[in-house]
């Protein structure tokens, strides 16, 4: 068997594992807790497995990979900021399945009101289509790497989109999370497996000291302290405030269950991002030209291609396809979920039956999953898209949410006009960067987008009426 045939017989055996695990949840699904929140059922392993396939997907496999290929592990600021919003999330989770509703709106609407429920859906649309956008593109390099005369990088990502449509429409979260038990240990074991198998490749580590730059190893590499933290900081921030995070705890079969879920996240996380990094740090010795350095965020999938014995290159192949599959399963089901409970359930039809919204979820995930690939089709870096994605959700989100959690003094008004705020500057810095001074052009929009929100948050509360005593009891008692 040629390597190519292996390669693409490892992703047909991942593709129909994946629609069989999805079809056989699908008699059990018949309520929209269920479709929703897998009936707030899952136990802490499989919290542990399902939390780290949906954070670890294309923002770290390509993204991150992207960005270890050109500054080495200076990259990791990136990842460093998740660490420490996984920290402070150790606290947060059993106070998250405590409240236990179905979605961050949710969350916004009994802690401060209605206009700061449907704002919150508007902004959880652009972040999370846009992080299910990347992974499509990942899907399709993928395809494009294994059938290179057959399958274009941009038809890779009309079938990725495709399969990805049907698969997270089947059953919903108890599908998704289930699968990610397996796609997770795939993951951990494959890639920790292969990153001897590349350093040994690439000439061991004296070697790859010698070709690479100095900044390569250096903790700051080649960016400035405030490039650095806005690496960092988006990616902490996403992290403290990240819907289907909080999703994933609601569905927790106890308080205790999400707290322990977050202790394995921790490990898992820290472990396989350092592993991602490694691999491309690496790769970037073994393959420094052509198609790679083009296109420096297929360096993981690239690398499993070309860099390892077929047997073990093509288990990371499938553990890589596994891995983006199931983040865009996740981030296309989480905005999902918005429509159906905070905008159709909650002012179409409060009424509807199981049957009905499980009917309308499946059609919104179809049409969230087109705006998806529209997305993909017109993006050309991954990295910034990861960079837009994170800082709409950390400047207009996260603020707000762990106000609710801590803050008895934050109100409707003061969270309305950071959620506001946060996603509209984010959004048109976005547009108008090019425009910019050069001065501010070079600058993500985190900083001005976050600072602007806090301040809005903090002084709008000041200036008007606190909280009704019932909205803030339900978070402090």
């Amino acid at each position: 068997m040629s390597s190519h045939a292996l390669f693409a017989g490892v992703l047909g055996v991942i593709v129909l594992t994946l629609l069989t695990v999805s079809l056989s949840r699908l008699n059990k699904t018949r309520t929209k807790a269920d479709y929703l929140v897998a009936g707030r059922s899952l136990p802490a392993f499989v919290l542990v497995f399902t939390l780290l396939s949906s954070w670890i997907g294309s923002g770290s496999l390509l993204g991150g990979a992207e960005n270890a290929y050109k500054h080495g592990f200076a990259a990791l600021w990136q990842s460093g900021g998740g660490w420490a919003g996984l920290l402070l999330i150790y606290f947060i989770a059993p106070r998250a399945r405590k409240f236990a509703q179905f979605t961050i709106p949710d969350l916004l609407e009994a802690r401060y009101n209605q206009t700061a429920r449907v704002l919150g859906v508007i902004a959880i649309l652009f972040a999370y289509t846009a992080i299910t956008s990347y992974q499509l593109i990942g899907g399709g390099d993928i395809l494009h790497l294994v059938f290179p005369t057959v399958i274009t990088a941009d038809l890779g990502k009309y079938i990725i989109a495709t399969f990805v449509i049907v698969f997270t429409a089947i059953a919903g979260m108890a599908s998704v999370a289930y699968m990610d038990v397996a796609i997770g240990l795939l993951a951990t074991i494959t890639l920790t497996v292969a990153l001897p198998f590349v350093l040994h490749a690439a000439g061991g580590w004296g070697t790859v000291t010698h070709a690479l730059p100095a900044t390569h190893f250096q903790v700051l590499g080649d960016f400035t302290l405030i490039q650095a933290l806005e690496l960092a900081l988006p990616t902490m921030l996403l992290m403290l405030g990240n819907q289907s995070m909080y999703q994933k705890f609601f569905s927790a079969k106890s308080e205790k269950d999400a707290r322990n879920a977050v202790v394995g996240w921790i490990f898992g996380t820290v472990i396989l991002e350092t592993v991602i990094v490694a691999l491309a740090v690496f790769g970037s010795v073994l393959f420094p030209s052509g198609e790679v350095r083009q296109r420096p965020r297929e360096i993981i999938a690239y690398t499993a291609l070309h860099g390892l014995p077929a047997w073990l290159g093509a288990l990371m192949m499938g553990a890589v396809f596994a891995k983006i599959i199931s983040t865009a399963n996740n981030y296309l089901f989480s905005p999902a979920t918005n429509l159906i409970n905070d905008v159709f359930v909650r002012y179409i039809a409060p009424n509807a039956s199981n049957k009905r919204v499980i009917i309308v979820s499946r059609l919104v995930v179809v049409g969230l999953g087109l705006w998806a690939l529209y997305q993909a089709v017109h993006t050309s870096s991954v990295l910034a898209k990861t960079l837009y994605a994170y800082t709409i959700y950390s400047a207009a989100l996260t603020p707000v949410i762990l106000a609710a959690f801590y803050s008895r003094r934050a109100n409707a008004q003061g969270a309305v006009s950071a959620i506001a705020a946060g996603t509209l500057i984010t959004f048109f810095w976005d547009v108008f960067k090019p425009h910019l001074p050069a001065v501010l052009g070079a600058r993500d929009a985190i900083f001005p987008a976050l600072i602007v929100a806090v301040v809005c948050l903090v002084v709008v509360s000041a200036l008007t009426p606190p909280p009704k005593a019932e909205q803030v009891a339900l978070f402090f008692s």
